[in-house]
């Protein structure tokens, strides 16, 4: 048998090399925080986030008022974004921002326009701005 040489051959393939076509080095927070302080690649909805989330979603396209949903997972924040129909700009933007839990809150709703029309910790509390509202009309 011929014997096996432990010389590696040079590889003919591409090498592969990361670019950073952005202003700031990724994962990077503008906080000033210390870059040896592990930051998660992508911010995500947790199971019993999208659950609350998609039957909303579900109640509103029964009633027929929403048509269509996008999820977008960023570096720095998750969105939730519905449309009335899917050619249009999100009506409203359900937004996870891990950077604002300690301040104003992790959940935000906007509308169309960019208004933030309601903030806190909890998901359940904040969709409430969403929900319909039903009024007592007068007995007579």
């Amino acid at each position: 048998m011929p014997e096996r040489t432990s010389e590696a051959r040079p590889s003919r393939a591409p090498k592969l090399q990361l670019v950073n076509c952005g202003k700031e080095r990724p994962f990077e927070l503008s906080s000033g925080a210390p870059p040896d302080r592990h930051i998660a690649a992508q911010v995500t909805f947790e199971r019993a986030e999208l659950n609350l989330l998609l039957n909303l979603y579900g109640k509103k396209v029964a009633a027929g008022e929403w048509r269509d949903y996008a999820l977008d997972f960023l570096p720095r924040k998750a969105i939730f974004s519905v449309f009335r129909r899917a050619s249009e700009i999100p009506i409203y933007r359900v937004e996870k921002i891990p950077e604002l839990v300690r301040r104003q809150g992790l959940y935000a709703v906007m509308n169309a326009g960019g208004q933030i029309l309601r903030r806190g910790h909890q998901l359940d509390r904040v969709l409430r701005v969403l929900e319909t509202k039903f009024k007592v009309i007068g007995m007579e």
